[in-house]
């Protein structure tokens, strides 16, 4: 509820308990008749006194009419400004959002709504995976809004915040803030109320690489680094960038590449790469193997690379092959 509605109660409640006390130390009413008085005081009904009043009481009352009625025609005011500016629908919405937030499982949280915010989000959106946006900024929130993405207003350096975004049962998080320094704290605080969520950072300079690794970010990036890379590949070997853009961005494209988790059980657990593809996975190729406990990548592993659990294959084919795969997987 806006902080202003919560002022407006709670200016009513004291000027009810000065009423209600003033009139029972001064009268020496009961509770339930000096409540009574009050109420019809400070909304102008003008009823009868319950009983006749003291001079002093006639005194409290005279004074409480001032403070009473003028405190009763503010809350009035404020409240009809409250409706008429819409805030009374914009908190309806929010609440009805933070439901559909609440119902969110392995989702993916985006904390900074900037310009690589909004490319993560469309990314996201092309993958059809679940996200919610953290920011603070008001043009954010409005593109957020236009766009009919779900959404937390606030800091998400915030463990409020990041709760209210179900960071506890998400997936991962970015942390796509245009400071570094913001981009600490939020890995900072993600990781101490969810160890395990897998948190990748952006970096504008190098010095805030060592720091977000530091507060045990899981992947740090650079958009300038990225981008040099990038524009270097493109006039090394721009066929190469070609298809990749295609095979990893092009809606219409057939071929898809993912990567699969090992799991308990799982009816690839305990074969070699060669007897999977032989028995069970048809069409699909595994491009690169991750094995359980190691961080590097091991790129075009072999007919002989063993497959447990826990290991992630990257691999590449279309969507229902992949989907075959991720059941045997």
């Amino acid at each position: 509820m806006d902080k202003k509605i919560h002022k407006v109660i709670a200016l009513i409640v004291v000027v009810i308990i000065i009423g209600v006390v003033g009139l029972m130390l001064i009268e020496g009413w009961s509770f339930f008749d000096a409540l009574y008085m009050t109420v019809i005081t400070i909304s102008t009904v003008g009823y009868h006194e319950v009983h006749d009043l003291t001079p002093a009481g006639r005194v409290f009352i005279l004074a409480f009419i001032v403070i009473g009625v003028s405190s009763f025609f503010y809350v009035i005011t404020v409240i009809a400004e409250y409706i008429v500016a819409g805030h009374l629908k914009g908190a309806l919405g929010r609440k009805k959002m933070q439901k559909q937030i609440d119902k969110l499982d392995r989702h993916y949280i985006i904390c900074g709504f900037g310009r690589v915010g909004q490319q993560v989000a469309q990314e996201f959106i092309r993958e059809r995976v679940k996200f919610v946006v953290i920011d603070i900024n008001p043009d954010a929130i409005a593109a957020c809004n236009q766009h009919g993405f779900l959404y937390v207003e606030g800091s998400a350096s915030d463990d409020n915040i990041l709760r209210l975004a179900g960071v506890t049962r998400a997936r991962g998080l970015v942390a796509a803030a245009d400071s570094d320094s913001e981009n600490v704290y939020v890995t900072l605080s993600a990781k101490n109320l969810c160890p395990d969520i897998y948190v990748v950072a952006r970096a504008s300079r190098e010095s805030a690489e060592q720091k977000l690794m530091m507060a045990h970010a899981d992947r740090v990036t650079s958009p300038y680094s990225i981008g040099g890379r990038r524009l270097a590949s493109m006039i090394i070997r721009p066929n190469v960038v070609d298809f990749l853009d295609v095979v990893m961005h092009s809606e219409d494209y057939k071929l898809f590449m993912e990567e699969i988790s090992i799991t308990k059980g799982s009816t690839l657990d305990g074969l070699t790469i060669g007897e999977a593809k032989a028995r069970f996975v048809d069409g699909a190729n595994i491009l690169a193997m991750k094995k359980i406990g190691d961080k590097h990548v091991i790129p075009g592993p072999g007919a002989g690379e063993r497959i447990g659990e826990g290991d992630m294959l990257i691999t590449l084919g279309t969507r229902e092959q992949l989907s075959e795969f991720e059941k045997l997987a």
